[in-house]
Parts: structure tokens; sequence; C-alpha cells
């Protein structure tokens, strides 16, 4: 994993369910307030901790509902299996802060099976990391998330209007002191499809996601995470955000957003 000396680790663990949000979770639109990548990657790691019903599922369809914003600080995490099964599982997590749940995840986990003889459908392979352009975090993006990964732009950048296409890896531990999965990278990283894709600028209109759900088709592998993302702005205030998902092996899944978007002088 790369490294950066001056970044925290997105968590560091408090003892059992509990962790501590630092710094390197913040998001771009206010200050203590986390990007919902971080927690998604911590809810994964919990969802991957939780008992199977059987020994050879996977996780294939992660969807993190985003019940309000989502302080740093301390957290507190669980998981339990709503729906058991040996092929097919339910499972459910969710997130808690100051008391009251921020966040709420379910995931349907299916049985692993030889179905390479029937391949099929995926999207052509980006151009690698090493084809990008690094931009500079853009004026008016809090500091935190952003700067805790390595950003490489295939087509366009933060402060221009989507869609947009680039590579991300963590430089941060997921949990300190550990390596995260794959798939918990990818989840870090699928919540910025709307800023890899925004329309508007972010210092003068809100466009907040209110979820994320992620479908696997193959699950991910090693560091890099691609985005090919788009945003539909409507004339009512929604919005929808789109992306195809990568891994360096090629293309792994596709992930969705809803927006609710308003001008920032608007009141809550």
């Amino acid at each position: 994993m790369p490294s950066d000396a001056g970044a925290e680790p997105f968590y560091r663990p408090l003892g059992g369910d509990r962790f501590h949000a630092t710094g390197s979770t913040v998001g771009p639109w206010f200050d203590e307030v986390q990007h919902v990548g971080p927690p998604s990657a911590l809810l994964v790691r919990t969802l991957e901790q939780c008992a199977t019903s059987g020994p050879e599922l996977q996780l294939a369809r992660i969807t993190v509902e985003v019940l309000g914003p989502v302080p740093s600080g301390e957290v507190q995490v669980r998981a339990e299996v709503e729906r058991p099964g040996r092929t097919i599982e339910l499972v459910a997590a969710e997130l808690a802060a100051g008391g009251r749940t921020v966040l709420r995840a379910r995931a349907w986990r299916m049985a692993l099976a030889d179905t390479s003889a029937a391949i099929g459908g995926a999207v052509d392979q980006l151009p690698p990391p090493s084809a990008g352009v690094f931009h500079e975090r853009p004026e008016g993006w809090v500091r935190g998330y952003i700067d805790a990964l390595e950003w490489r732009w295939i087509r366009g950048r933060l402060d221009e209007p989507g869609p947009g296409t680039a590579w991300a890896r963590l430089k941060v531990p997921v949990v300190e002191g550990e390596e995260p999965s794959p798939l918990q990278r990818l989840a870090a990283v699928a919540d910025s499809a709307n800023g890899v894709a925004a329309r508007l600028d972010i210092r003068q209109w809100l466009f907040l996601n209110t979820d994320l759900t992620i479908h696997l088709h193959r699950t991910p592998v090693g560091e890099w995470i691609g985005l090919d993302s788009n945003a539909v702005i409507g004339p009512a205030g929604l919005g929808t955000v789109s992306a195809t998902l990568f891994d360096e092996a090629g293309h792994t899944g596709r992930c969705a957003q809803a927006l609710t978007v308003r001008p920032r002088q608007a009141p809550s």
C-alpha cells in the first residue's frame, strides 16, 4: 500500500466494535463530517467478518443507506445475518455515532460456482492508472478523504463538469494496523462516483448522495479501483449517478447513487 506520512488511517480501533474516525475520513462538503466512502468500507469489513451459513459465499450486492450526516470521532458498527442460506444469504450492518444509527447496509452473499465457461458481457478495460493524470485537490474541496487517496484521471477532474473517469487507490488503511481487502478498497472508492462525475460547482451547490449500491459480477483484486462515472441532474432537485467499476484485471461491477440537489444558500 502506498503511504502518506502526513495522513492518518481512516479508523483507529477502540476495542470491540468501536472505532475512532480520523480526519482522513472527512469529506469535501463540511468539516468534521465523514465522506461516505470510509464508513462504507468499514461496513464492508464488518460484513466480511460476519459469520456465514455456508463456507463458500461471497458478497455480490451491497447497499448503504445514508440516514444522516456521519460525524468524525467515535463510531460503532455491528452486523448480523438476516436471512440465512447455504446458497443465498442476506446480511445487514449498521454504523452508529453519537447514539444514533447514521448508516445502514444490507448485502446479498451468494454461493461460489465455476462459471468460467459462460463468461460474457463485460465492458472494455480502462487505460491503466499509469496513463492517468494527477490533479491537485481543487479550491473549495475540504481536505481529508480526497488527500487519503492517490488519484489518476483518465477523463475530467474534480473541478471540471462531468462525466469523468478516474483511478484511485488508498494511501491509508481502513483500520489502523490492517491491510484492507480489495472489496473494502472498492467500497471506499465507489462512493466517489458522485464527485468523479460532478456536474455542479461544490462551492455553489449541494449534490449529496442518499445511498450507494454496488453490484459485483467478480470480486475485485489489487489496490487500484477505476470509476467511469456519469451524473444526471433533473429539474426538481433530484439526480442520479451511475458508474462502471474496474480493477487492474478489468470490469468488476457497477454502482449507483441517488442525489438530493439544491443551492448551497438554500435553507436545509
